[in-house]
């Protein structure tokens, strides 16, 4: 069966690639995140597009790994007769965009096979192929694929063959380049300069990096992966690279995540930002400037990569999903939702791109204002909440908290940084709010804050209530509320994110653990002052990611694999905060609440 950790990431800041264990690539859109998929094996079978490149027999032992701090992937494969080195990457925000591949003999004489399948539209449309200038040409509609390679090439079942030997010392290149198939065959890339160009693009990006000591590699790739996830002509950052990779191995929870949560990128854009790297804030905040232009009640919680509103959701019948997981979606209609939450993480990316030195902006502070004004009433309104639930709108607890966080930024903006507002009015809306939340959020019966007012369910969101510094980490209802979600929604030690029901989030079945949200419990441990229970936590998650350092956004403790889309944006962030926490590195709004670690204080308002 596949398995989503079987699969690497390259990227080039445009779009990006999985590729398996085996050397298959059976993932990549051209030539953006959310274009269709010239590879789609990753959904179904083979014949849905792939590009395999690998030893003819089966290799001994087969290792890979990152080239030091870059997103170029170095695979080996040893055999019998030899040992052949395959380096995959994309050169960042080249035109036209390429997936370059060498094989470079490491010892002996290696036989190498490669299989390209193209299959444009998610593997749908079988393309025209043809040889034009020594050059492989596959072209469909609007889309233009071109493969170059010294080797001799051959069609074998509407698929372009290459068989050759490559000794010790040899290095063989190909490239794929897409182009728009009405423009003229591109000229073609130096696959050794390229190369060079690449790994200094990517070691000089994180020698930008502060210095984190012990977590610093684990901080780093998880970095490097946030900004692969990065659309650079826009500042967009997409969720996941991948579609409907699922939350339960045969369910029907597979969704889209090509696309820009406000909530993921803002999140991001906060990570980044206290890992030294300023650049990506600035141009995120000009897409979002661009993004939600207009009437504050008509922002989304999600947009296209260049601020498209227009997300429609439909199914691809053709595929057969992954392992058996259907439907398979494109588009995502969670994008008509309101969900609260995503103003508080925007006034906390504002908070945080001040504090951390980023040039001002009026224009931006203005949008803020009219959205703010927006949400001195709307933040009384039901929503679909976090987890973005397709079942009826309600009060949700971690809403209303992260409305309350809107405010609270926006009034220390103005106290801390010399903005103008309605201060006093903010103040207010700021108490209303909290008064709000500690009057109907807390369970009772469950000593918890529930997930909803008037739920007897519990959500793992109610963790970042501490981080966010709604009530200090040590406050008695905090304390009951960690050990209730432990207890409730602990499997193995990790935490799911609630306990799924349909009437609640309007789906069948379940899903895995929610990672992030194990993430979250680290740092509120750490905050507590359980400093050895949070490190053994955190250091079982690291060991959760895949040979590359790569994450997805689930889990399945029983059967001991990931689930859900990879690698996902939202994981490896919880993972920096996690971690900025443990190295007595983070920063938050809510210092000044927090007591001491381990005091346990009476529930306070």
């Amino acid at each position: 069966m596949k398995r989503i950790e079987d699969y690497g990431l390259i990227g080039d800041l445009h779009t990006s690639a999985l590729i398996d264990r085996t050397g298959s690539i059976d993932w990549c859109c051209f030539p953006r995140f959310d274009s269709g998929a010239c590879f789609a094996a990753l959904l179904g079978t083979k014949e849905h597009g792939h590009w395999s490149l690998a030893p003819e027999s089966s290799p001994i032992r087969t290792t890979r790994k990152y080239r030091d701090n870059t997103l170029i992937l170095e695979t080996i494969h040893e055999t019998e007769s030899g040992a052949i080195r395959v380096i995959d990457f994309m050169p960042p925000e080249a035109v036209p965009p390429s997936i370059v591949r060498i094989v470079e003999g490491m010892h002996g004489t290696v036989d190498v096979r490669s299989d390209l399948a193209i299959r444009f539209d998610f593997g749908r449309i079988v393309p025209w192929v043809r040889r034009v200038d020594h050059a492989r040409l596959a072209v469909a509609g609007p889309d233009a694929l071109c493969l170059r390679t010294p080797m001799d090439m051959h069609g074998e079942n509407m698929t372009t063959v290459s068989e050759f030997k490559v000794n010790a010392g040899e290095r063989v290149p190909s490239v794929l380049t897409w182009f728009p198939s009405h423009e003229a065959l591109p000229d073609a890339v130096d696959a050794e300069l390229v190369l060079e160009e690449t790994e200094s693009y990517w070691t000089e990006w994180a020698g930008s990096c502060s210095d984190f000591g012990d977590h610093q590699d684990a901080i780093l790739r998880s970095l490097i992966v946030l900004k692969a996830l990065t659309f650079h002509p826009t500042g967009g950052i997409v969720a996941a690279p991948t579609t409907s990779l699922p939350e339960k191995i045969g369910g029907v929870r597979n969704w889209d995540y090509r696309f820009c949560w406000l909530r993921d990128a803002a999140m991001t854009i906060v990570a980044m930002l206290r890992s030294g790297y300023s650049t990506e804030a600035e141009s995120w905040r000009e897409w979002l400037l661009r993004a939600v232009a207009g009437d504050p009640k008509d922002v989304q919680i999600m947009y296209g990569i260049a601020g498209e509103r227009r997300l429609e959701e439909y199914e691809l019948d053709w595929l057969p999903g992954f392992a058996d997981s259907l439907p398979v979606r494109v588009g995502n209609a969670a994008s008509k939702q309101l969900q609260l939450d995503v103003f508080g993480e925007l006034m906390e990316a504002a908070y945080t791109w001040i504090g951390s030195g980023v040039p001002r902006s009026e224009f931006g502070w203005r949008m803020l204002l009219n959205i703010l004004q927006w949400l001195e009433t709307g933040w009384r309104e039901p929503d679909a909440g976090i987890w973005e639930v397709r079942g009826p709108t309600r009060h949700f607890t971690h809403s209303k908290v992260m409305a309350w966080v809107a405010f609270d930024r926006a009034v220390r903006l103005i106290e801390e940084h010399d903005f103008d507002g309605p201060v006093e009015r903010w103040r207010q809306v700021r108490q209303e709010i909290k008064e709000d939340v500690l009057a109907h959020g807390f369970n009772e019966q469950k000593q918890a804050y529930s997930q909803f007012y008037g739920s007897d369910e519990l959500d793992a969101s109610a963790l970042l209530m501490p981080i966010v510094g709604f009530l200090p980490p040590n406050d008695a209802r905090i304390v009951s509320t960690v050990a209730a979600i432990r207890e409730e929604l602990g499997v193995d030690g990790l935490l799911l994110r609630y306990l799924p029901q349909e009437d609640v989030d309007g789906l069948p079945g379940d899903e895995g653990v929610f990672l992030p949200c194990s993430f979250w419990l680290c740092e509120v441990l750490a905050m507590q002052g359980h400093i050895d229970e949070a490190h053994e936590l955190f250091d079982r998650l690291l060991g959760l990611r895949n040979d590359l350092g790569l994450i997805s956004e689930e889990y399945d403790p029983i059967e001991g694999h990931m689930l859900g889309n990879f690698p996902q944006a939202f994981t490896h962030l919880a993972l920096i905060e996690a971690a900025l926490e443990l190295g007595g590195r983070a920063f938050h709004a809510r210092d000044s609440l927090t007591g001491a670690p381990g005091e346990v204080v009476p529930a306070s308002s």
